[in-house]
């Protein structure tokens, strides 16, 4: 069971990431009602792969990249900027929900898009990574 779980949490990820393409389309569609529930979807996705992941590697530790030479160097870039990213996107989330759920809604959509780009590149890279780490070498 526990070894299901970065499978599990990729497709979490990919989750996440359609949830926040469709939120973004039907906020630009004017359809508030849906933005607000697939955004609040993307958010629970996101947070069932924290759980996921730390669940995961507290039991089984670190996972080391099996790919040498330059598929090794990108893959270590790319985990770099997404984890790096991944603890951004947490404080960004919750400011733009806060900035939503106070109404304030001129300071909410300043930061959404900011928040949207670093989620889906942390949530495709994530995708990345495990096809990297667990499928592909």
């Amino acid at each position: 069971m526990i070894d299901s779980l970065p499978a599990v949490d990729a497709c979490l990820n990919g989750a996440s990431a359609l949830l926040l393409c469709g939120g973004f389309l039907a906020i630009r569609r004017g359809r508030k009602s849906l933005h607000k529930a697939l955004m609040l979807g993307a958010v629970a996705a996101s947070a069932l792969f924290l759980i996921g992941y730390l669940t995961y590697h507290s039991l089984r530790g670190t996972t080391h990249f099996p790919g040498t030479g330059a598929v090794r160097t990108v893959y270590l870039l790319m985990l770099f900027t997404h984890s790096l990213l991944a603890l951004v996107n947490v404080h960004l989330v919750i400011l733009t929900l806060l900035h939503a759920f106070k109404g304030r809604f001129e300071r909410h959509r300043r930061i959404a898009p900011w928040t949207f780009g670093v989620w889906l590149y942390v949530s495709v890279t994530g995708i990345l990574v495990y096809l990297m780490l667990y499928r592909w070498f």
